[in-house]
């Protein structure tokens, strides 16, 4: 180990950890607004890197039949809803085309650009939207009727979520992984450093959504209302917050974030079906290292997962994994601590 070898382990570990930033951002999105913890946002992440991938090979993804199926499910549970509250049946179909309509025209045009081989910025954009397109449509289907559950039965339904979406992943992709090109080919040498345009692009990405998740929820009216709902459901609808409606929107941007996240880890490693699982895992340890709550302490948890994981597996590549995930023990140790009451207390 020497100084050339110790800043490139560095870089690596920032840049992968700009990616699990991202992810612990998602995390702590997800559960300041609605109380999941929310263990599938690895599978978007997977979904977004195959999704390109698949358009790359001149084929139309299977997340667009996926996506079309999951839709007219929950057109389908709209509909009954609708009609059981309201006891009209046209109101039940407009229900139902308003959640439908919207993932047919992006499966739609999706359908269409698969075999043209368009340019790779055209396939990137098409794959946020179906990717996007599949938060709110989970959360529809697993989680609205579920919204005033206990913690504990949102995280069972989390780990049935995952499960689900890595076996559908398997289905539609299959086991082969794929690695797609960089957006960005060049290389600029920084001292002892040899910097990839892709992981410019990727820090470049992960600040400037990091910086707009932070204004959004700290400095905006529109953000503190989707978190009232979260620490009062039943005093945000008295106060004319759509907690449905929030829950749906927090869905989209979390999937949006494990989409942009898949385009930018596509080009660093191959992915396969179940790769999103121990990479939203390290997000989650990075969201833990920031209380589920503080988006800068993700930030910073993350980078340092990030260092750590490339340090560790220069040293020790058969437990970097291991070493990763001890990281979560000292912080829930001193958190515990911290804190200074119990559960008798309450």
């Amino acid at each position: 180990m020497d100084l050339s070898i110790a800043s490139i382990l560095t870089l690596d570990g920032l840049t992968n950890g700009a990616i699990y930033a991202l992810l612990g951002m998602g995390i702590v999105l997800v559960f300041t607004v609605t109380r999941v913890i929310f263990i599938p946002q690895g599978e978007f992440v997977a979904y977004g890197a195959l999704t390109l991938a698949i358009f790359q090979t001149g084929k139309t993804p299977g997340t667009v039949w996926l996506l079309l199926i999951l839709a007219g499910v929950a057109a389908l549970m709209d509909l009954v809803t609708t009609w059981r509250h309201s006891g009209s049946a046209a109101g039940g179909l407009k229900a139902a085309a308003r959640t439908f309509a919207l993932p047919a025209i992006i499966c739609a045009v999706s359908a269409w650009a698969g075999p043209r081989n368009l340019p790779i910025g055209v396939q990137a954009l098409l794959t946020v939207f179906i990717v996007t397109a599949f938060g709110p449509l989970v959360y529809r289907v697993a989680y609205q009727s579920l919204a005033g559950a206990s913690s504990l039965v949102l995280l069972i339904v989390s780990v049935g979520v995952h499960f689900a979406m890595t076996g559908l992943g398997l289905l539609f992709f299959g086991a082969e992984g794929f690695r797609n090109p960089p957006f960005w080919d060049e290389r600029m040498a920084l001292g002892p450093l040899n910097v990839s345009g892709q992981a410019l692009i990727i820090f470049a990405m992960s600040a400037a959504l990091i910086v707009l998740l932070y204004l959004m929820f700290e400095r905006s009216l529109y953000g503190k209302a989707l978190r009232a709902t979260a620490v009062n459901r039943l005093g945000a609808r008295l106060m004319g917050i759509s907690t449905q409606a929030a829950g749906q929107l927090t869905f989209a941007m979390t999937a949006l974030i494990g989409a942009l996240s898949g385009l930018l880890i596509g080009p660093t490693t191959t992915v396969f079906y179940d790769s999103g699982f121990l990479i939203g895992l390290k997000g989650f340890v990075a969201a833990v290292v920031g209380g589920l709550a503080s988006y800068p302490g993700a930030l910073l948890g993350a980078l340092a997962v990030g260092v750590i994981e490339s340090f560790g597996s220069f040293w020790a590549s058969s437990f970097k994994e291991v070493i990763v995930f001890t990281i979560i023990l000292p912080v829930l140790l001193w958190r515990s601590l911290r804190s200074g009451h119990s559960d008798e207390e309450h």
